[in-house]
């Protein structure tokens, strides 16, 4: 495990403990770094302004991620109940949008969604003719090109239960009675929960500290914490207020990712329990 190791070390573990060093010092007047010790940028963080932007990064990565895991299982649960010789081609029809580069899947939605763009040029083919609708630079543009880029996460990870399932278990279902709403609220979607947990903290963590998105389809209107973090470096050069808000945003990160784990731990132990009282 060291060469593993040595890298997780070299690559993620002493890059952010810079930026967490960085968070305990002072801006200078004209920028930069004043190597005096203090806590105020991570006070400065719970500033209402701040944490309004927090929040708002939140909302809309939960907007997001729940349309996602909608979306994203409705898509898994098809795929898995297609012939398996055809799942293997759905599948890679999911994520070729990863074949290409994030910004130009970013900047497509661009093309469609501008006022020239291809979806009102279809309705006005339908025969539209009134103002063309504000679609571009709006927080529903924000939410559509976030749940775009990372719905092949959901799928992936839903697919995963949902291709390992025992067919039996809906049959006797059925055969006890149940209807088809039951039978998938009863046994399919509780087995598959962890799959729906997986995919929906892969959508959370990586949409609430995107930056791309809500800078290119929001137009600079919806201030994210990734956008803030982004301008706390590169424009208003406070690199110690920029780096207490990283590590504001990382903590909140690993918190999500440890309630996944302790939830998926805690579901494990219980489908142990039953399996065991079912074969006592």
């Amino acid at each position: 495990m060291a060469p593993a190791l040595a890298w997780l070390t070299a690559l993620m573990v002493v890059p952010c403990a810079l930026v967490l060093a960085l968070a305990f010092f002072r801006r200078g007047i004209y920028g930069g770094i004043e190597y005096t010790f203090t806590l105020e940028n991570f006070g400065l963080v719970f500033d209402p302004l701040y944490a309004g932007i927090f929040l708002n990064s939140a909302r809309i990565a939960g907007t997001a991620t729940l349309i996602a895991v909608i979306i994203g299982y409705a898509a898994a649960y098809a795929i898995s109940a297609a012939p398996r010789r055809l799942q293997p081609v759905f599948l890679f029809f999911a994520v070729l949008p990863f074949w290409s580069n994030y910004l130009i899947r970013t900047y497509a939605w661009i093309v469609l969604l501008n006022r020239e763009g291809l979806i009102t040029q279809l309705l006005r083919w339908f025969g539209y003719t009134g103002e063309p609708p504000s679609m571009l630079y709006t927080e529903g543009a924000v939410i559509a090109g976030l749940v775009y880029n990372y719905l092949p996460f959901v799928i992936l990870a839903c697919y995963a239960p949902l291709s390992r399932l025992n067919p039996e278990l809906a049959e006797a279902s059925r055969d006890l009675g149940a209807s088809a709403l039951t039978t998938f609220r009863r046994v399919i979607l509780p087995l598959t929960v962890p799959g729906i947990a997986a995919g929906a903290v892969f959508v959370f963590v990586l949409s609430i500290g995107n930056f791309v998105t809500p800078a290119l389809l929001g137009g600079g209107r919806f201030q994210m914490i990734g956008n803030l973090v982004y301008d706390q470096f590169l424009t208003a050069n406070d690199w110690p207020f920029g780096a207490a808000l990283a590590m504001a945003l990382i903590a909140i990160m690993l918190l999500v990712l440890m309630t996944q784990a302790l939830l998926a731990d805690r579901a494990a132990g219980r489908a142990a329990e039953a399996r065991g009282d079912a074969d006592g």
